[in-house]
């Protein structure tokens, strides 16, 4: 039986580690037509509600705006972000906070919308220059107050201390830092209930990819309580990604897909993502792929690049995510079956599984090689180095 194992410093008992997160979170169904009760008070008189043109078209913020306007709030509305937000958008959506004097921020949607949404409370907030900005722990703040509401169940944006923004024609930047955490995240499963069954799939995955990279992370601050939610994530991921894909008004399946992709989001918010996420942000970047099915496309042959350094780590983690994996095989055995039950279950969920389906041509590759090792906030964290050949020969597998 393989067993779940943390490692202990016998002087401190504990190794050293910093965990932070979303401080406040509520997770109900409509919750998100309760905003203003929930959160007027703590957004104030002016809200900029920062959101996509589809999500407007669709109506799905008619309830939490109405619900702010209710409560006695003028609320403006910013619904410019688009997939893989532009750091023009960023600048955009500022200018509006800063011209309507706003004095809360919401971040509505997907990932995209809640990426711009920190960083417009951040700049909006401080004045702070966005070139100071960029990387790990460089923002200062202080930010304005900041609720977020996914719409999607697979980045966790909204318990993370990150925002991934497209600089240029390709290249993906990120800001890290505890000062862009929100205050509070409302969960509603049911603003996932549309979800295409091609978008659940992808962000699912995605939810999937953050768990296994937090839990194998060669980041010093992986910590117990990251590998603990890692595991509880997987395991409500694994049981509920196909009936939310194939039967999409589940709401129990949608409900348990939206709490493990925040129980992920946790897990690499302080234990971090590493080269999954590295390769496919040039896939994102330079195709306009969304960033779900990106990992996706990746995820079997970085594992198994990854396997000679992390095979436990992927072993224990195995029968959380599929419970009939036989675990008396061996690690190098259990390890290849759960990479192999992961490359499957993207083709059974209908998602393309590799890259020359989505626009990719061989002589792309050396180029997004280039492009991953630019990535090395998070290649750091890999369980096994990966050099630029690597890179390409990962892209060459996944082609």
């Amino acid at each position: 039986m393989v067993t779940l194992k943390v490692s202990y410093n016998k002087e401190l008992q504990v190794n050293p580690f910093a965990f932070n997160t979303t401080p406040g979170i509520i997770f109900r169904n409509h919750a998100s037509g309760d905003a203003g009760s929930i959160c007027a008070g703590l957004l104030g008189e002016r809200v900029l509600f920062v959101t996509d043109t589809g999500l407007v078209s669709l109506g799905l913020i008619d309830d939490a705006v109405a619900s702010l306007r209710d409560a006695g709030a003028t609320v403006n509305i910013f619904d410019e972000v688009e997939a893989d937000p532009s750091l023009k958008t960023v600048e955009n959506a500022t200018s509006q906070a800063i011209a309507s004097n706003a004095t809360g921020i919401v971040g509505f949607g997907g990932g995209s919308s809640m990426d711009v949404a920190k960083l417009v409370a951040l700049l909006a907030g401080s004045g702070e220059d966005i070139d100071e900005a960029w990387g790990v722990a460089n923002a200062k703040g202080p930010r304005l107050p900041l609720v977020l509401v996914p719409t999607t169940a697979g980045t966790g944006s909204e318990v993370t201390p990150v925002s991934i923004i497209t600089v240029g024609e390709n290249e993906k930047r990120g800001v890290s830092s505890p000062v862009i955490l929100p205050d509070l995240a409302i969960l509603d499963p049911e603003l996932t209930r549309g979800l295409p069954a091609h978008t659940t799939a992808a962000t699912g995955i995605d939810a999937m990819v953050h768990a296994i990279e937090a839990y194998a992370s060669k980041s010093p601050n992986n910590n117990p309580m990251s590998k603990m939610l890692a595991v509880e994530a997987l395991k409500l991921l694994g049981a509920n990604i196909e009936k939310a894909v194939f039967s999409g008004d589940d709401m129990n399946a949608r409900g348990a897909m939206l709490m493990g992709s925040m129980l992920a989001g946790m897990a690499f918010a302080n234990s971090p993502v590493a080269a999954v996420h590295a390769l496919a942000y040039p896939v994102g970047g330079m195709f306009h792929v969304p960033h779900g099915l990106s990992n996706a496309l990746v995820l079997p042959a970085v594992l198994r690049f990854n396997a000679p350094e992390a095979a436990s780590h992927y072993a224990e983690l195995a029968p959380h995510l599929f419970p009939d994996i036989p675990v008396d095989t061996g690690v190098q055995e259990i390890c290849a079956q759960f990479i192999d039950r992961l490359a499957a279950l993207s083709e059974r969920l209908g998602l393309e599984t590799k890259l020359r389906q989505v626009g990719v041509s061989q002589d792309d590759l050396p180029v997004m090689a280039t492009e991953a090792m630019k990535q090395t906030r998070l290649l750091v964290n890999n369980p096994r180095e990966v050099g630029e050949s690597d890179a390409l020969s990962i892209y060459k597998a996944s082609w």
